[in-house]
């Protein structure tokens, strides 16, 4: 971006601040089209990737107030938009049918060399994920993940509460998408969320 392209999206951001409808329609035609783009390369379903952006804008215009126009508002603006992105991957994960039509159409984009080291790199990747998890975490997590036990069984042959076995659960699961998210690329994350292991 250029010194001259800079500024204006600086004057831009600062009318924007004073609730300049203008300025955020600049904004908006400015940027929906390439974070359209980066949702669409993550999730590649059209709605989904609309359904973001507009959420993006939203939040923009809800906290335009605290916007600081000496920093870059494309970076915000990204940074929003992964995070939601994140969210919405995080909210899916348990509706197959949604899991499913994004894995689906992610697959359709990925070429074969990818899928390949995708799949290669699945298991060192869940075993480096799994090292985060205090030990007893694990062996429960493992339990129904790897073997397929219910809560039911798992507390039974451990000797410990349905309850106990849920929470276990849901923390193991929170430390993985977190690592996951933090240090993963999409496709690999969208092949977890698929196999129903995140």
């Amino acid at each position: 971006m250029s010194q001259i392209e800079t500024y204006n999206e600086k004057l831009l951001v600062q009318e924007l601040i004073t609730g300049n409808e203008k300025a955020f329609q600049k904004l908006f035609d400015n940027y929906h089209n390439i974070l359209y783009k980066y949702s669409y390369s993550m999730l590649c379903s059209k709605p989904y990737s609309e359904e973001i952006v507009q959420d993006v804008f939203l939040k923009v215009w809800l906290k335009r107030e605290t916007l600081n126009p000496d920093l870059s508002f494309k970076s915000f603006l990204f940074t929003i938009t992964r995070n939601n992105i994140i969210s919405f991957l995080k909210r899916v994960a348990k509706n197959e049918k949604i899991r499913e039509e994004i894995f689906y159409n992610s697959q359709k984009y990925a070429n074969a060399a990818d899928l390949h080291l995708i799949e290669a790199d699945v298991e060192d990747i869940k075993k480096e994920a799994l090292d985060l998890l205090p030990p007893r975490r694990r062996l429960i997590f493992e339990m129904s993940r790897n073997e397929g036990k219910s809560y039911e069984e798992i507390a039974k042959e451990l000797r410990i509460s349905t309850n106990t076995v849920r929470n276990q659960i849901s923390m193991a699961l929170e430390t993985l998408r977190d690592f996951l998210l933090n240090n993963k690329d999409m496709p690999l994350l969208l092949f977890l969320f698929y196999k129903n292991w995140l």
